[in-house]
């Protein structure tokens, strides 16, 4: 379990690259998640994130209750809206506004889904 967690925390740290590279997704919900992933999959990493100011308590939430705060949440859908605004803007063709909604909807429905931190 542990290396899947892990690997799922890598696959999140390269969509938050790649949203820093190009605007197709945002890394704000990208890095949360990494967050979660890699606390679950190694013990000093996971002492390493409880650690931190914004990250421990958002993970103990999850790890307890399943939970995201409700500031994380909102900051996630900024994020969102704005890497969609931008895509827009910049005239990203359809077919890659399809898929990047499908995403982001899909990480959105995640995010809201869990009950508040």
């Amino acid at each position: 379990m542990r290396f899947l967690y892990a690997g799922l925390g890598l696959c999140c740290v390269a969509l938050a690259a790649i949203g820093i590279v190009l605007p197709l997704l945002p890394t704000v919900p990208f890095l949360l998640l990494a967050a979660f992933f890699f606390a679950n999959s190694s013990d000093r990493l996971h002492n390493w994130i409880v650690a931190h100011n914004v990250f421990g308590p958002m993970i103990l939430d999850w790890r307890e209750r399943g939970a995201i705060r409700p500031g994380a949440k909102k900051a996630a859908t900024v994020s969102i809206a704005a890497v969609f605004g931008l895509s827009l803007l910049l005239g990203v063709p359809g077919h890659v506004l399809g898929v990047q909604a499908v995403v982001l909807t899909a990480v959105l429905t995640f995010i809201w889904t869990r009950p508040n931190g």
